[in-house]
């Protein structure tokens, strides 16, 4: 058994699927649009792992959750990189490129180097080694 995908509601279609693809080397599927409801999305997939199903309608309210990472739910999700070197370059990359670090490269009590960073609509990605 495996976790085949996650889904994550999203303002700007386009936006999160730019950035999925620039910084986490995400493969796009086609787009999906289905009239009726006014929806649309794309599937994301990565070199290895789950997929990112990226989703978009208009009447879904934005998550005001302020970056403070306290409700229950989904909160996060982890995303690989191979090495320590990886995580910190990743990481200064996305800083440099105006993107919110919310947790400095490090190792967890958990074992986990990693660090934590907010995509353009402030969901949480570990980046870990």
């Amino acid at each position: 058994m495996k976790i085949e995908h996650l889904a994550i509601w999203v303002n700007d279609l386009e936006k999160m699927k730019d950035f999925y693809q620039k910084y986490f080397n995400a493969s796009a599927g086609e787009k999906y649009h289905n009239p009726t409801k006014n929806f649309t999305s794309y599937f994301l997939s990565f070199e290895e792992g789950c997929r990112l199903e990226l989703m978009h309608r208009p009447d879904i309210p934005i998550n005001k959750n302020e970056k403070i990472n306290q409700y229950l739910g989904i909160i996060h999700f982890a995303v690989c990189v191979g090495s320590k070197e990886k995580v910190n370059a990743l990481t200064e990359k996305l800083r440099e490129d105006g993107f919110t670090i919310q947790g400095e490269p490090r190792t967890t009590g958990d074992g986990y180097y990693e660090s934590v960073v907010l995509d353009p609509e402030d969901n949480f990605i570990e980046i870990t080694s």
